[in-house]
């Protein structure tokens, strides 16, 4: 990876010529990481309580039996495969017993619910069967309009301009975004995990940072990034299965988009807060205040005021599918009355519009999708982008506090 090398941008880009000349790199690299990673193998018979003394013993047993083949009426043969399999099947649950035991002795608040789902077991998973869908992209079709309510736009090929007063972009910005992500996160349609794209970057930090500065020079958000898996999961306890309401989805981004959306969410945070973008009392979707800030902050105020003779009420409101319906060019205008630099801008609204998903069940057709998501689910830069565009509904109250 380190003698690999990005091709040349194109001279004179256009939205379909950006993206093909990104996909191509993409998955060069891509292909070189399938052809020199070696990939570990995990099967539902994996086994975690499986040991070498486990593999003798089957060899063994497996020895017996061959030898039995060769004369089944032989009294030593057949009490020594018999011995044998006993061996092997005491010992398998022996390995069992102790893992198990192992596994309680070590158990956590955080790994409660997988105790319970070795001691129950994992339900089979529901097929969708819903009313007027006979067919399997009608049922598809059916359940992405549940899920992604709203026509997507369309898009046509246009020139992409270079903006002005766009940063460069810089090695250490890609390394601190890439230390902010997780390596345990589910990878997207890539299937690529966070920890190989660290490793790309401890080996070829140029990689990275040559693939994503033509796109954040034009404030744009390729089309290979914005394509999604969503996993279809039912809700436990529901009377019936019949309706797309019985079921939730659970959208898988890809990993390389993260490290673009995760540097301009940096960038785009500083410029809110100096701009007044934000709610001045928001706690949480910003680095350094989270709902901890809110609860002590709420906790001290009813306190001093309980303290000084006063009654104290206070109101609770929630937004239902809040990400669901954020408006990109609602969005896109507040940013521009407070003056966001234009490629801020320009790289929201591409981030926001054309994306596309692919619903994931037991017999789904697995087909991409063109939908309209508002924000989309698990991407960095999604709640940050929510409190702004919510942060005109918050008014001051008399005699009051106001948190968000």
């Amino acid at each position: 990876m380190k003698a690999a090398r990005i091709l040349p941008a194109p001279p004179i880009p256009t939205t379909r010529s950006m993206n093909i000349w990104f996909k191509t790199n993409l998955d060069r690299i891509t292909a070189e990481l399938a052809l020199h990673t070696p990939v570990k193998r995990v099967t539902f018979r994996s086994k975690p309580w499986w040991s070498d003394l486990l593999s003798q013993l089957r060899r063994a047993y497996n020895s017996a039996l061959h030898s039995l083949k060769v004369d089944r009426f032989d009294a030593a043969l057949l009490a020594s495969a018999r011995a044998a399999r006993t061996a092997y099947f005491k010992a398998i649950k022996k390995a069992k017993r102790d893992h198990w035991s192992a596994f309680l002795a070590s158990a956590t608040p955080q790994t409660d619910w997988t105790a319970k789902k070795f001691a129950v077991g994992r339900p089979p998973p529901r097929f969708p069967e819903l009313q007027g869908a006979t067919m399997p992209l009608e049922l598809n079709s059916a359940l992405l309009d549940h899920f992604f309510p709203g026509k997507p736009a369309r898009h046509f090929d246009s020139i992409l301009l270079p903006l002005r007063d766009c940063p460069a972009l810089a090695v250490d910005e890609v390394g601190r975004a890439l230390a902010r992500s997780s390596p345990s996160s589910a990878p997207g349609p890539d299937m690529t995990p966070n920890s190989v794209w660290k490793r790309i970057h401890r080996v070829a930090p140029h990689l990275i940072l040559d693939l994503l500065s033509p796109l954040v020079a034009h404030g744009f958000h390729p089309p290979a990034l914005k394509m999604a898996d969503g996993i279809v999961l039912d809700k436990p306890g529901k009377p019936s299965y019949d309706s797309p309401s019985s079921f939730r989805v659970i959208v898988l981004l890809q990993t390389f988009s993260k490290i673009l959306e995760r540097i301009m969410n940096s960038r785009l945070s500083c410029v809110a807060r100096v701009a007044g973008l934000l709610e001045p009392h928001q706690c949480g979707s910003l680095a350094g205040l989270s709902a901890s800030d809110a609860t002590t902050t709420l906790t001290h105020e009813v306190r001093t005021l309980q303290m000084a003779g006063l009654k104290v009420s206070t109101l609770f409101l929630d937004i239902k599918g809040g990400f669901d319906n954020v408006n990109p060019s609602i969005l896109c205008g507040m940013l521009k009355a407070k003056a966001v630099n234009p490629y801020l801008v320009s790289r929201t609204r591409s981030f926001l519009t054309g994306r596309t998903c692919r619903l994931r069940y037991q017999g789904s057709p697995k087909v991409f999708a063109p939908v309209a998501v508002g924000t989309p689910q698990g991407s960095p830069v999604s709640p940050l982008l929510f409190v702004i565009y919510v942060s005109q509904l918050h008014q001051e109250i008399p005699e009051g506090l106001t948190l968000s």
